[in-house]
């Protein structure tokens, strides 16, 4: 039996323009390569924030200067990062497995998580993006019910809810690829957030966390492991401080004393590690690693990373 993986691919790996995200692609899709070639099977998720800033932007700014087109909702918005990051990333990984005379179907999948409309997130946004704006556009903007912040010296920015991943709606899809040994693209910028009214799906004005929808996608399909990339190596406490570590392998008990002792960032470090936690203790024998996209094959090879399982000998 192979093993199956989700790999969840930060900001790094994607880059943030058109051009950029081209070329990392291409990187990207070489560590991915290299897992399909070592017999893993891979599921793959991915950020979107640049993305979906840049999108959201210029869809309301070409809204503002043509009367006969709208602004557009932030979850159309996320469907659109979906599928254009989606689009050069499954080309690049086909290219690569071509290269290596791998003939494998890889598939975007345009992927709806629901969210729990009494989620406490909504009461307290906290995910800036999109374009500066001046004071008259936030008061705009606030009196639509949408919240905004100032950044000194540079203009206000809408910021907005970041809740918790419930349901993968297109869950049977994906499982039937994967079961059918292709590599899948889903859950991209952690879903596009919708709220269940009856039979109907409608848009939340959110965004979830990345890293959470990723533990919900492993979940889901049965993953063995959870490997979250991200810009380091290794995970470290006490960061810049004179007893710095940088943690190996750790127990989930270990993941949560760190959590709780304030080690990780709350939109950084801290998804991860709750994703991970969440998604080992669902079923024995799982693992979660994080390290960066460039190490991914020595940290599966137990030579570097962050590696968090239930308990370590």
């Amino acid at each position: 039996m192979k093993k199956r993986v989700v790999v969840a691919l930060g900001h790094r790996a994607l880059g943030t323009t058109l051009p950029e995200q081209k070329e990392a692609v291409k990187r990207s899709s070489r560590v991915i390569a290299d897992l399909i070639e070592d017999g893993y099977q891979v599921a793959i998720t991915h950020s979107n924030a640049p993305q979906l800033g840049m999108i959201h932007t210029a869809m309301n700014e070409f809204g503002k200067e043509h009367e006969e087109y709208t602004a557009a909702p932030m979850s159309v918005c996320s469907a659109m990062s979906q599928g254009y990051i989606g689009y050069d990333l499954q080309n690049a990984i086909r290219e690569e497995l071509i290269s290596r005379g791998i003939f494998r179907t890889v598939c975007t999948i345009l992927t709806q998580v629901t969210v729990d409309p009494y989620d406490e997130a909504f009461y307290t946004p906290t995910k800036v993006l999109g374009r500066y704006m001046s004071a008259e556009e936030a008061v705009v903007e606030r009196k639509k019910g949408n919240y905004v912040v100032e950044e000194p010296g540079k203009g206000f920015r809408r910021v907005v809810s970041a809740p918790n991943p419930v349901k993968i709606v297109e869950i049977e899809a994906i499982r039937a690829l994967m079961d059918a040994d292709q590599i899948v693209i889903a859950c991209g910028g952690g879903g596009i957030p919708v709220l269940e009214q009856d039979n109907r799906l409608k848009g939340a004005s959110a965004v979830i966390e990345k890293d959470l929808a990723a533990g919900k996608l492993a979940e889901e399909i049965d993953a063995d492991e959870l490997v979250i990339l991200t810009n380091v190596e290794k995970v470290c406490i006490n960061r810049g401080k004179d007893n710095e570590e940088e943690l190996g392998e750790i127990s989930v008990e270990d993941a949560k004393r760190y959590m709780e002792e304030g080690h990780f960032g709350i939109y950084n470090m801290l998804p991860k590690f709750r994703a991970s936690v969440e998604f080992i203790e669902k079923r024995d024998g799982r693992e979660a690693m994080i390290t960066s996209f460039d190490k991914l094959m020595d940290a599966m090879k137990g030579k570097t990373g962050t590696v968090i399982r239930k308990t370590i000998s």
